[in-house]
């Protein structure tokens, strides 16, 4: 009996373990990515809204196709991007508000780190119907590292929509997990996708529109958020144009291509790109300063307030010489740098998914997520709080700075809107124009 027993426990352990991979990314029951620890600070809670979310499918037309040319000249090519979505909606009381993601993490190059989906709960609910009792809201454009994926920070994207904005998460066509391509697309097409993306936005949000999102936002009041790769792409969207180092880099990974050229600086094309419907910037680890894609002239020509946030230990973009470096010669700009200190890169995704916990082969996709001295959760968190106040400042107009201007550290006392001993490990700086 007792070994009958023993060989039933010994399947059953067998059956769980051989699902890891399509487990919900929910450890420890029904904690959810963007849910509150208890030493969360006080803006990281999710507002009034309900939460909707939708997938839309766009075609950039006619982009320059720097992956396949021939004799030093690019073909063209009709560019695919998929869009997540997420604003506030009406949730009906018997449709519990819940959505499954569907992801993969891998690399889609490289047969050593092999593609394997996966999926995660979210607190949204697919297709619901928007909620227009806030008017136009506020529009946010989110951008991915290399490789990511339009799901990579669920955690911030669904709570910023349930305090009334919408979150429009782009899949970057050739950075992606599914479809990861070579370098040179992404330092091309950054900066492109997301002024194609907030264009995109403004025409499908006119009152007289026949999708969900007329008259839902309001694209002249728009913020951009980028992490890595997005965090490169975001900040030449919005002021700091390339160095003739760039240009050289692109040239070398891309055979000799000029592609790049119309968003360096110095080109006649670069400043009419410039958009005033954009307001705010938050760049989480942007990539780039410390191979020189920006110089002195190219940071002066950032302007708009804007989020850094770093880990002191930065190991991809650099700190000192690279995400602190961007931050000090942003001399034009209101401009904050969040740091946390001894961590590296993954200041950003969401924590983790649950079959990366496994050990062994695992293990480079576990750590594209975490951080080794930090809780992921409590990093998402903080993101939150901070995101909230420094996009409710400027694309609301509230009255948050209180928990942005802040001493260097928390050496005198808990952070406003932290609980005691809780901002300990964390720096702000803020520098005006």
């Amino acid at each position: 009996m007792k070994r009958k027993l023993t060989h039933r426990l010994f399947l059953f352990l067998i059956t769980l373990t051989t699902a890891l991979p399509t487990l919900a990314q929910t450890p420890g029951g029904d904690f959810i990515n963007g849910d509150l620890l208890p030493n969360a600070p006080e803006l990281a809670a999710r507002g009034t809204y309900g939460v909707g979310v939708r997938t839309m499918k766009l075609v950039h037309k006619a982009q320059v196709d720097v992956l396949h040319q021939t004799d030093g000249k690019s073909p063209l090519y009709d560019r695919p991007l998929t869009l997540e979505i997420w604003y506030p909606a009406t949730i009906p009381a018997n449709k519990p508000a819940l959505v499954a993601y569907e992801s993969v993490f891998g690399r889609a190059n490289d047969p050593k780190r092999p593609l394997i989906p996966f999926t995660f709960a979210g607190r949204a609910s697919r297709d619901a119907e928007p909620d227009r009792s806030g008017g136009a809201y506020p529009l946010v454009i989110v951008s991915h590292g290399y490789p990511g994926s339009r799901l990579l920070l669920t955690y911030l994207t669904e709570n910023l929509a349930s305090k009334g904005y919408v979150v429009v998460a782009i899949d970057h066509t050739e950075s992606t997990y599914s479809d990861l391509a070579a370098f040179h697309s992404t330092l091309l097409n950054r900066p492109l996708d997301d002024l194609f993306v907030l264009n995109e936005m403004a025409g499908l949000s006119a009152k007289t529109g026949n999708t969900f999102l007329a008259g839902l936002l309001n694209a002249n009041n728009t913020a951009l958020i980028g992490y890595s790769m997005g965090g490169y792409g975001v900040l030449n969207v919005t002021g700091a144009g390339f160095s003739q180092q760039a240009m050289k880099l692109f040239g070398q990974a891309a055979g000799g291509s000029n592609a790049l050229e119309p968003r360096t600086l110095n080109s006649l094309a670069y400043k009419p790109t410039l958009d005033s419907r954009i307001k705010a910037v938050v760049a989480f680890a942007p990539w780039g300063m410390e191979r020189g894609v920006w110089d002195a002239a190219g940071l002066a020509g950032l302007t708009l307030p804007t989020l850094f946030v770093a880990g002191s230990k930065d190991d991809i973009s650099g700190y000192e010489k690279g995400i602190k470096a961007i931050y000090d010669g942003a001399i034009n700009a209101d401009r904050y740098l969040l740091t946390y200190v001894n961590a590296r890169h993954n200041v950003a995704p969401n924590p983790p998914p649950a079959a990366t916990l496994q050990s062994g082969a695992l293990a480079d996709e576990y750590g594209h997520y975490a951080e080794p001295a930090w809780n992921e959760r409590r990093i998402n968190n903080i993101n939150q709080h901070f995101v909230t106040a420094f996009l409710g400042i400027h694309l609301k107009k509230m009255e948050y700075n209180k928990y942005l201007d802040l001493p260097e550290t928390d050496a005198t006392g808990p952070w406003t809107g932290f609980k005691p001993r809780t901002s300990v490990g964390l720096e702000m700086r803020h520098a005006k124009p």
